[in-house]
């Protein structure tokens, strides 16, 4: 049975597990959701998921929302990307917890704000305030990397799939690789695993379908 994957292009947290389906090579398919004009706010998506948010994974009865839940399930039904003991997957939740809280929360918002609103709607007291923390954020990614090939272990884990998410991103959102030559690194070995898609071409929608 194919699983599907309720998502759209631009949203990293949705790449997060369109990646991880992707490199623990499951079977698995998207379904668009129109977000910018309101998909996830009819009445069918929140019966799939009263949250109102992307991704959402469907598996026969099977409903999961939260990225990192589904990152969770792949890694079990398929065991890949989950490390090798006990003491591997603690650490890979570890990066999890803090990606959601410390990276995708401030680049997911500011890239948003930055490119997604009308310029003249675009706060720049919250963008300015969401850009330190941005920062602060790419410095404890890059010093963690620093000696290290991934996140967790010897091998790509969960943790890389959820803290690569937006660093893919073309749109300008305070993140240039020159600056992070660790994380620079980290992400071409990323993009060298087979299977790895840019999340605009694993996922459908593009802001230049909108343009």
């Amino acid at each position: 049975m194919t699983a599907k994957l309720y998502c759209f292009g631009e949203s990293g947290n949705a790449y997060k597990a369109a990646l991880t389906l992707q490199l623990a090579g499951y079977d698995w398919e998207p379904v668009y959701v129109d977000f910018f004009n309101g998909g996830t706010r009819t009445p069918d998506f929140r019966a799939l998921n009263e949250m109102g948010e992307v991704p959402v994974f469907v598996e026969g009865d099977l409903i999961l929302a939260q990225s990192g839940v589904i990152q969770d399930y792949v890694a079990g039904q398929t065991g890949k990307l989950y490390g090798r003991d006990a003491a591997e997957r603690r650490e890979v939740l570890r990066w999890l917890f803090w990606d959601n809280h410390k990276m995708s929360s401030q680049a997911g918002t500011l890239r948003f704000l930055m490119n997604f609103l009308p310029e003249a709607k675009r706060p720049q007291e919250a963008i300015a305030w969401l850009s330190g923390r941005m920062q602060a954020a790419l410095k404890t990614l890059d010093g963690h990397l620093d000696g290290r090939d991934w996140m967790v272990g010897p091998g790509p884990t969960l943790a890389d799939c959820a803290c690569c998410s937006y660093l893919y991103y073309p749109e300008p959102f305070g993140f240039s690789r020159a600056d992070w030559p660790h994380i620079a690194a980290w992400l071409d070995r990323i993009a060298a695993l087979p299977g790895w898609k840019h999340p605009y071409e694993l996922m459908p929608g593009n802001p230049s379908d909108r343009a």
